[in-house]
């Protein structure tokens, strides 16, 4: 990526540039202290293995407003009274936050990019001529995009779900903005395409045909995966799940009702996960449970990061920080192999009271350093070896004899009722958490 910034007709972010690497000595809020893109880790750079991208929606169109309070903050990018001209210049005000930041991917919903028309033909022409503007924006500064997905939940029509809606006509229209996304997401040559069904669900099952709305969904899902190869698109779809917030309950709640239900119906080939933390801890687990679950199922494809504050009950989308956390989300993704074509997507946003342009740029430091950190902390935990060997001892008991005899299926339930009465009661051996969670801590 070339180190060089686009400008356009003016500079958004002036008085910053390109972030430099200072080292854990330096006060300098805008530089990093951990995070170098070329520094090699095992087999890879940081920036291979991390993949860090930029999302659009929260980054360049959220402004601070919450259930209690309208906007904040105030965005240069947003004065143009036209709302083409409003996208273009946040395009511009995106591309040089993207490399001046030195991230080499970004993540956008279709109605992040281009506002609505007055009808879908109008909404398809302001998206093509944005698109036509990113492709020119990502040649000249290299940025590359992660993924693309459409907005099925903010529209009014989709009170009542997307592909899930009990009325057609709204299906219709779900299906026409996939179509467009799609299409921009593979003349933007997208490594990913993402199903975010964020009113995919219901309120009250007195008034829901839950097999029938699943089944809708599955059917949506296929034919989306049927178009996008005819177009070209090779990449991965992925299923972001959310327990809940919009809906009571939502179809995608975790990671393990998403692996389900794609094998389900046909579609585990083709799609996998994109697991975000904050939506993990909604639904009761932790980010690296729901790593782990997709990991064990093949079916991790990208991650959001972000993170949720304990004390609150909803989706704050706040910048990663805890690098406990981070290290525990690595050691997963290390152990699987990687991200792939996916990556590290900072879904979140400065907080309502952060007004000032460099707190963008401050929010994205903390969190790529975090998991820059982490990087280093699980890539040398694995290398010790320890962890991984104690964890393997727990199990040994499987590797040979009767316990191996098991694991291939030559065991009935009788025999192994046999072998208890032959063995008598096991002798209790320690799981030592304490030990596990001590070494997590004497490697960060």
């Amino acid at each position: 990526m070339s180190q060089d910034y686009f400008r356009g007709d003016r500079e958004y972010f002036p008085g910053i540039g390109c972030i430099p690497f200072e080292g854990p000595e330096s006060d300098n809020p805008l530089a990093f202290k951990f995070y170098q893109r070329e520094r090699v880790i095992g087999d890879k750079t940081m920036q291979e293995h991390l993949r860090f991208a930029v999302c659009y929606w929260h980054t360049f169109c959220a402004k601070g407003s919450d259930p209690f309070g309208v906007d904040t903050q105030v965005f240069p990018w947003d004065e143009p009274a036209d709302p083409m001209a409003a996208a273009r210049a946040r395009m511009d005000a995106a591309f040089e936050f993207f490399t001046k930041l030195g991230v080499p991917y970004y993540c956008f919903h279709d109605r992040d990019m281009a506002p609505e028309g007055a009808d879908v033909a109008g909404s398809e022409r302001n998206l093509a001529a944005m698109v036509a503007l990113a492709a020119e924006r990502q040649a000249e500064t290299g940025v590359k995009l992660l993924w693309g997905t459409a907005n099925l939940f903010g529209h009014p029509r989709y009170m009542n779900g997307a592909a899930t809606n009990p009325d057609f006509a709204v299906l219709t229209h779900a299906a026409a903005q996939v179509k467009a996304a799609l299409d921009a997401t593979v003349e933007l040559g997208g490594e990913n395409y993402v199903f975010w069904g964020g009113r995919e669900g219901y309120a009250s099952l007195l008034n829901t045909d839950t097999r029938r709305e699943t089944e809708h969904l599955a059917r949506f899902l296929d034919k989306a995966r049927e178009y996008a190869r005819s177009i070209g698109f090779r990449g991965t779809f992925l299923v972001e799940p959310k327990p809940m917030e919009p809906s009571k309950h939502q179809y995608d709640f975790d990671a393990q009702t998403v692996i389900g239900f794609l094998r389900q119906y046909g579609l585990a080939g083709d799609f996998k996960v994109n697991v975000e933390a904050n939506h993990a801890t909604l639904a009761g687990h932790s980010f690296a449970h729901e790593l782990q679950m997709c990991t064990d199922a093949g079916l991790l494809g990208s991650i959001d990061a972000n993170r949720g504050d304990p004390q609150n009950g909803w989706d704050t989308d706040q910048f990663p920080t805890d690098l406990y956390d981070a290290v525990h989300a690595m050691l997963v993704v290390l152990a699987g192999g990687g991200l792939g074509s996916g990556g590290l997507n900072f879904d979140a946003k400065v907080r309502r009271e952060s007004v000032d342009m460099e707190d963008i740029f401050i929010g994205h430091i903390g969190g790529m350093d975090t998991f820059a950190r982490a990087l280093e902390t699980a890539h040398r935990l694995r290398a010790n070896g320890a962890l991984e060997q104690h964890r393997a001892a727990r199990y040994a008991s499987f590797d040979a004899g009767q316990g191996a005899r098991f694991e291939s299926g030559e065991l009935g339930l009788a025999e192994l009722r046999d072998l208890a009465a032959e063995s008598g009661e096991p002798e209790r051996v320690s799981g030592r958490q304490e030990w596990y969670e001590n070494l997590i801590n004497q490697y960060m």
